[in-house]
C-alpha cells in the first residue's frame, strides 16, 4: 500500500490543504509534504494522529476493499437454454445487486417467462428482431433499435411473432430473473 498517496487522497477528499491538515494534526506542513511523498514513515501514534485529523482510523485505513470486477467477457455469462427462449444472465450473480441485466433470445413464435407483479421497474432494448410487450390488455409492438420502459404492477412478458430469434436486453430491478 502507498500510504503517502492513501494520505493525499483523503486529504483531498476531505477538500483540505496541507494547511489545513497541518492545524489539525499539530504537524508541519513540510512533514505532512514528505509522507505523502513518501520521504518520510510517520510512526504509528503520528499516523493515528494524521487519520484522526482526516476523519478515519487505522482499521479503516488499511482495510483492503475487494476489487469488484467491472469489465464482464462471453466468458463471465451463464446461459440457459429453454425450449422458447434462451437467457444469458451477462453479469456473473447480479441477484445480489440492484438490477439485473440479461440477453434474452426470444425463438419465433414464442414468449418469455411471465412475469407476476411486483414492485420495480424494467428497462428493455430490442437488438434484433420484433416482439410484441403484453401487459395486461395491452400489447406493444416494439422493434429493433426501439427500447421499453415500465414499472411491475402489472405481469407481463414478450412474444416474438416474427419468423426468426429477437433479441433483447432486458435490465429490471430489483433483481426477477
Amino acid at each position: 500500500m502507498d500510504i503517502g498517496k492513501k494520505l493525499k487522497e483523503l486529504r483531498l477528499q476531505n477538500d483540505l490543504t496541507l494547511g489545513d491538515l497541518a492545524s489539525r494534526s499539530e504537524l508541519t506542513k513540510g512533514f505532512l509534504s514528505q509522507v505523502e511523498h513518501n520521504l518520510t514513515t510517520p510512526s504509528i501514534a503520528t499516523l493515528q494522529d494524521i487519520l484522526e485529523a482526516l476523519g478515519t482510523n487505522l482499521s479503516e485505513f488499511f482495510r483492503e476493499e475487494p476489487e469488484t470486477q467491472i469489465v464482464f467477457s462471453k466468458q463471465d455469462f451463464f446461459v440457459d437454454e429453454q425450449d422458447d427462449f434462451q437467457i444469458e444472465w451477462v453479469i456473473p450473480n447480479a441477484q445480489k445487486n440492484e438490477m439485473e441485466p440479461i440477453l434474452l433470445t426470444l425463438h419465433p413464435h414464442k414468449k418469455s417467462h411471465e412475469l407476476s407483479a411486483y414492485h420495480g421497474e424494467e428497462f428493455g432494448y430490442v437488438l434484433k428482431g420484433t416482439v410484441t410487450l403484453v401487459r395486461g390488455s395491452k400489447k406493444y409492438k416494439i422493434k429493433a433499435q426501439e427500447t421499453f420502459y415500465l414499472d411491475g404492477t402489472q405481469s407481463h412478458y414478450l412474444y416474438n411473432h416474427g419468423n426468426s430469434d429477437a433479441k433483447v436486453l432486458w435490465i429490471t430491478t430489483p433483481p426477477m430473473f
